[in-house]
């Protein structure tokens, strides 16, 4: 008898939620940044803060690709020396918390 494979879906707000539950856990504030009139073009998703850490945080589904405005946004927080992550799996949120930038 052949077993069954299935892939597991993994989505966009399955990955917010692991993220928000694991820094929150790990004493990050972290908090959402609604898109709305007069936010700039391709923010991300959430801001995290701890010990003078301040992490910018877009996140995909593991199928999901940033849009061109997301691409700028990114390269104006790196060209100021901020730290953006592009999360799409909890291994990356894994290697953000233990990335040694403090």
């Amino acid at each position: 008898m052949k077993l069954k494979r299935y892939k597991l879906k993994v989505s966009e707000s399955d990955i917010k939620k692991l993220l928000t539950d694991r820094l929150w856990i790990d004493g990050w504030f972290i908090f959402p940044i609604l898109q709305s009139m007069g936010c700039f073009p391709g923010i991300t998703d959430f801001i995290a803060v701890k010990s003078g850490r301040v992490l910018f945080i877009e996140t995909k589904s593991p199928a999901g690709k940033q849009r061109p405005d997301q691409i700028i946004f990114q390269n104006f927080v790196e060209s100021h020396g901020g730290e953006y992550w592009l999360i799409d799996c909890y291994e990356d949120i894994v290697r953000m918390i233990d990335d040694p930038v403090n």
